[in-house]
């Protein structure tokens, strides 16, 4: 009794490698995990979705908001500078309570991309700036002006065309919209003198044109609705004070000299929008003929005048529209129009559209947008004295800060980790790029940083049970190294430490950013039934549901996440520390997380002496002409004779240091691959990684390098095997002979083996070991080189394709026969493998497929790939090619719409389905079903997409939506040997649901012809 513990290991009363700390469960979080394993998959897994929150930047907190007597700023300044040597934006600073961190308070460049453009932004660290009570409240009302009046509404309420009309907001107090908890000014600078004392100072004439123009709107009489009489109480009949023609007349009384008026900043008084003027629209007056360009609304009005009167009412015939524009008399109607170019959403302007990865088509509609543009009488205009660049750089704001804001959090997390090592500090920007995943779709994510991390953390704890654990043989150190490292484990750990609401899961959405000062356009309603900021461990707050939206935040902060991606997130930390600080700076990490390891110099001395108590019966020829091999003189020769001593011997085996081996060459391969190809992405990083770190990779060196000649044993079925195995080369042997069955998988162990070896008796140094393994390795896989596996690569071609693959598989005896089939349009490929492993079986197959395609003309090389993300795919698979039923081509029947009624179906079973999930993405997901069930190839969608400057309204399944884009999309089929049909779905707000549309329309199409029966629709 006693003799195992609870993971089936012999039980031991070392210490425990994971902190107790972190492992703990009360009852209640005992009681919450048994009933999430009822319902939903494992911590850790791609399954799972777990509802967390979100961690405040502590940096951007503010007490300062009732301070009288002004305040002392840290101030940091941005300044911007365009590849478009037409186009300024000018400098801003931003005003903090507390001091960043230096390498966020000073980046010499962040990229935000424009269409067709690129700005280079800079951040500054400028000592500090006191402002007065009076330069406060001027600063607060021109941030509450221009980022609601850019990017929210600075009018409440719907239109009216008489009695109570919208109210300005800022009116009321405002108080409520600086939250101590996210408070920092946003203030436009200009350059001085360069020999003055300092080079920039706040540009106070815009700020104050800020403060003015909410001054105006508070008191001004042409934001009532009473008409505009004068001062006998009488209305101003039109046109009664003369005008001079080189002069426009703005609202507030203001005239701006006509050469002056491009690219002025206005406010249109009527819907409380700014705009900039482009130019006077000669020929024309408040008659002209009305071009629909005010407000969005379509032409049907015959004139500008005509138009006021309809929209917005009238006191009097005789003065028509003149007389009301929510109380503005236009005195002067026969003024020019002027074309204003409109404001419009903040962009995220961190991700490059333009960049190789994005489509093609994509960028050029993005091009092709024309700029909107409206007419408007100019007395409904009021000038807003600030220079048009800084309007323009009001637009990089919500992205420049996001980057900055991120990159804040990222140094708070370093701050919590607290590594205090000598010499060492790790850039906020690392640690950012390991909380950053793929779905923000920025120029950084975590994936590389956590291969890398992985690696790493294998090795450190594999060499700690080694060190630690000498009388543990290498299946438990390899289960108990299992247990440390694996997804759940690293998720609880995360959770200890409260990671998940560091990770960055979304992308950016501008749209919803705010400034302080400003007010929300877009609220989402916290709906997730939890009050708290900190979503408590609850299985309630734990799903499977695949239509959940990852990442998005409610207001409250809360947001799904992926379990896996916490799990991720420890690695690509310890890949980040490990980058910045070497394996001293990886360890700290980990320990911080719970994991309580250490690689302790005197570990490695008492292992050394342990194994120098043995005698090595090696003889010193034996020994010279192996270390010559390796390229390494051994100080401790019992440890060369353990690495090459199999367990068919009497002596002590190599199964220990081929466990620390293993561990060290995927560290020492993983980091030259990471260094190496700093472009590549983590799939491919993966996938250079199995070449090289695998059995059959590893025998090959031991042949080619003469190594297998110094493997002991005492096995004679070892023996035959290798002896085959060497002679399954080719003569002449060079680096890149190939032989033609599979390597015993001692052989493999063997380089393993004496990696572990070189590893001790060097003390640890991993770059030692490298500069003897990196010759014998060589030469090394490369991108241009890499092969994959045939079964991945079939996988990979078909999934681009929107092919499915079909496996059966049986025992044939000993062996395993699998059975691959691909559905070609026409042709119906089957491939059959047989061996002792199904593995080896499907590669046999796979590559015989593979073969077949590339007779017609499919491989990798020449594939184009489709858009995957249309519908969800899933494969099954198996394979020996043979060619079932392949038409000619002219015989091919291929009607637009329908099927040809020359051929058959050659499997007749007709697919029955319950019933069309009518959730977003539940007919894309129910007709995918359909095809891999059918192995018919993936259905194509085109789409049509239009857009308006008026919202649309369309009557989806579940609610009725508006919107100011229109997709609607056609769905094409092809089924084999039968033919083709395609559909057209209903418009719809957005790409995908315009998919599901047509995938709808065909599913029933499919039923009307007799291949699809359905049952109810939910």
């Amino acid at each position: 009794m006693g003799a195992l513990n609870d993971h089936l290991l012999p039980f031991t009363k070392g210490k425990d490698l994971i902190n107790n700390h972190c492992v703990a469960k009360s009852k209640e979080a005992k009681s919450n995990e048994a009933k999430s394993k009822e319902t939903v998959a494992g911590p850790g897994t791609t399954k799972r979705k777990e509802l967390h929150g979100t961690t405040p930047v502590r940096a951007l907190t503010g007490t300062w908001g009732g301070n009288a007597d002004g305040f002392k700023f840290h101030a940091y300044k941005f300044e911007f500078s365009c590849n478009v040597l037409t186009k300024s934006y000018s400098g801003f600073v931003l005003l903090t309570e507390s001091k960043l961190e230096n390498d966020v308070g000073n980046i010499e460049n962040i990229n935000l991309f424009l269409i067709g453009k690129i700005i280079r932004a800079t951040v500054t660290s400028s000592g500090q700036l006191h402002l007065d009570a009076e330069q406060m409240m001027k600063a607060r009302c021109f941030q509450e002006f221009f980022f609601n009046g850019l990017f929210g509404k600075l009018y409440l309420g719907g239109k009216s065309s008489g009695g109570n009309r919208r109210s300005i907001f800022l009116q009321n107090d405002t108080d409520k919209l600086w939250n101590p908890q996210c408070m920092y000014f946003l203030l436009p600078i200009k350059s001085l003198d360069v020999s003055s004392h300092q080079p920039w100072q706040i540009n106070w004439e815009g700020v104050n044109a800020g403060a003015s123009m909410v001054d105006f709107m508070k008191t001004s009489s042409m934001l009532t609705t009473k008409p505009c009489e004068s001062e006998k109480g009488k209305i101003v009949p039109p046109e009664t004070i003369s005008r001079d023609a080189n002069f426009v007349n703005l609202a507030n009384k203001s005239s701006v000299a006509v050469s002056d008026l491009k690219n002025i900043v206005v406010l249109a008084i009527h819907t409380g929008k700014l705009y900039s003027v482009v130019k006077v629209v000669d020929g024309s007056s408040a008659d002209s003929p009305f071009d629909g360009t005010i407000d969005g609304d379509n032409p049907e009005f015959s004139c500008f005048t005509e138009y006021f009167l309809k929209k917005y009412g009238f006191l009097n015939k005789n003065y028509v529209i003149r007389v009301y524009t929510y109380g503005v008399a236009l005195m002067y109607p026969k003024q020019p129009l002027l074309r204003l170019k409109q404001s419009h959403n903040p962009h995220n302007l961190l991700v490059d559209f333009d960049s190789e990865g994005s489509t093609i088509s994509q960028i050029n509609q993005e091009k092709k947008k024309p700029q909107f543009h409206i007419n408007m009488p100019p007395e409904l205009l009021v000038h807003v004295n600030v220079p048009i660049d800084v309007v323009n750089s009001f637009y990089l704001l919500p992205s420049m800060m996001q980057r900055i804001e991120s990159l804040m959090l990222a140094s708070q997390l370093r701050e919590e980790i607290n590594c205090s090592l000598s010499n060492f500090h790790i850039p906020s920007s690392l640690i950012l790029e390991a909380i950053t995943t793929r779905r923000c779709c920025e120029d950084i994510s975590m994936e590389r940083m956590e291969l890398l991390g992985d690696s790493v953390l294998k090795y450190a704890v594999g060499c700690h049970l080694f060190l630690r654990d000498s009388q543990k043989h290498e299946g438990q150190l390899s289960s108990q190294r299992s247990r440390a490292v694996c997804n759940a484990n690293l998720h609880r750990l995360a959770i200890g430490r409260k990671l998940q609401g560091y990770i960055r899961a979304s992308s950016f959405d501008p749209r919803r950013w705010v400034a302080p000062g400003q007010l929300t356009v877009r609220p989402v309603p916290c709906k997730c039934g939890c009050d708290a900021l900190e979503v408590p461990s609850d299985a309630k707050f734990l799903t499977e549901d695949q239509t959940v939206i990852i990442g998005k935040c409610c207001d409250k902060g809360h947001r799904w996440l992926v379990s896996k991606t916490i799990a991720d997130c420890v690695e690509a930390l310890i890949g980040a520390y490990y980058v910045s600080g070497g394996l001293d700076a990886a360890i700290h990490v980990m320990k911080w997380l719970g994991l309580e390891l250490e690689l302790d110099p005197l570990l490695v001395t008492e292992a050394i002496s342990r194994a120098s108590t043995r005698t090595c019966d090696l003889k010193d020829d034996e020994i010279d002409s192996l270390e010559s091999k390796i390229g390494y003189k051994f100080a401790v020769n019992v440890l060369l004779q353990e690495a090459i001593s199999h367990s068919s011997t009497q002596q002590c085996s190599y199964e220990r240091l081929e466990f620390l081996g293993d561990s060290v060459l995927d560290l020492l391969i993983t980091k030259h691959l990471y260094e190496t190809y700093s472009d590549i992405d983590q799939g491919e990083l993966t996938d250079l990684r199995s070449a090289l770190v695998n059995n059959e990779s590893f025998a090959r060196v031991t042949v080619k390098r003469g190594l297998y000649e110094h493997l002991q044993h005492s096995s004679s079925h070892l023996l035959s095997d290798i002896t085959e195995y060497v002679k399954s080369f080719p003569e002449p042997m060079d680096d890149t002979s190939a032989p033609s069955i599979r390597g015993p998988k001692a052989l493999g162990d063997l380089v393993e083996s004496i990696a572990g070896a070189v590893l001790i008796d060097s003390k640890l140094d991993v770059d030692e070991v490298w500069r003897i393994f990196k010759p014998l390795l060589s030469p090394l896989v490369t991108p241009e080189n890499l092969e994959l596996a045939p079964l991945r690569e079939l996988i990979e071609l078909c999934g681009s394709l929107g092919y499915f693959i079909k496996e059966k598989y049986n025992n044939k005896g000993e062996n395993m026969h699998v059975d691959l089939r691909v559905q070609l349009e026409n042709v119906l490929l089957i491939g059959e493998g047989l061996d002792q492993s199904r593995k080896h079986a499907r590669g046999k197959a796979a590559s015989q497929v593979l073969k077949e395609l590339e007779k017609r003309g499919i491989s990798r090389a020449n594939s184009n790939s489709m858009e995957r993300d249309q519908l969800d795919t899933s494969f099954s698979m198996n394979i020996d090619i043979k060619v079932v039923n392949e038409k000619s081509p002219q015989n091919e029947g291929s009607p637009a719409n329908g099927f040809s009624k020359k051929t058959c179906i050659a499997n007749a079973d007709i697919p029955n389905i319950a019933s069309i999930d009518m959730k977003k993405g539940g007919p894309r997901t129910t007709l995918t079903q359909i095809c891999m069930k059918k192995q018919w190839p993936m259905p194509k969608f085109e789409t049509d997409h239009k857009a308006s400057r008026t919202p649309m309204e369309f009557d989806e399944v579940a609610e009725q939506r508006t919107g100011f884009n229109s997709f609607r999309s056609k769905i094409m089929l092809h089924i084999p040997n039968v033919g083709s049909m395609e559909c057209w779905g209903h418009a719809r707000a957005d790409k995908k649901s315009s998919y599901d549309s047509a995938a709808i329309m065909l599913l029933h199409k499919l039923q009307e012809e007799g291949k699809l029966i359905i049952g109810d629709t939910k």
